[in-house]
């Protein structure tokens, strides 16, 4: 039985192109942003048997995907984090989710993004205590 950190590794190695390179980039900034992060593999289903990588502390901070032309980290809690420097470029209508979308060239903003799931983390942490 494999770890949800290995089934992650699994994933990602599945495509040896830009996504896999782009998805383990953020997983590092993403591990290193909050050190009690879990990581998880959620919702396995025929159309995706191996699932989807979920990083999570006290609830899901935020979860990677490798879409056709994107990597799409999703932020379910989104609508709530304060996004100073504008990451957040897709699901801009939803009432809680937001997320950014990145393409091949795009650079990552490594302090902003660390920003952002701190801020869910809290957000997280925050709704547990009430």
């Amino acid at each position: 039985m494999k770890s949800p950190s290995q089934e992650i590794d699994t994933i990602i190695k599945k495509t040896d192109d830009w996504h896999s390179k782009k998805l383990s980039q953020l997983r590092t900034l993403i591990q290193h942003a909050d050190p009690e992060l879990v990581e998880e593999v959620k919702w396995k289903k025929p159309s995706k048997p191996e699932g989807v990588p979920v990083w999570s502390h006290d609830g899901i901070v935020c979860i990677g995907e490798m879409l056709k032309n994107v990597v799409r980290l999703t932020f379910p809690k989104g609508a709530q984090i304060k996004d100073p420097n504008k990451l957040f470029n897709t699901r801009l209508d939803s009432k809680s989710v937001r997320a950014i979308d990145f393409l091949e060239n795009d650079t990552i903003d490594e302090a902003a993004l660390k920003s952002l799931i701190l801020e869910a983390v809290r957000i997280n942490t925050n709704t547990k205590t009430k």
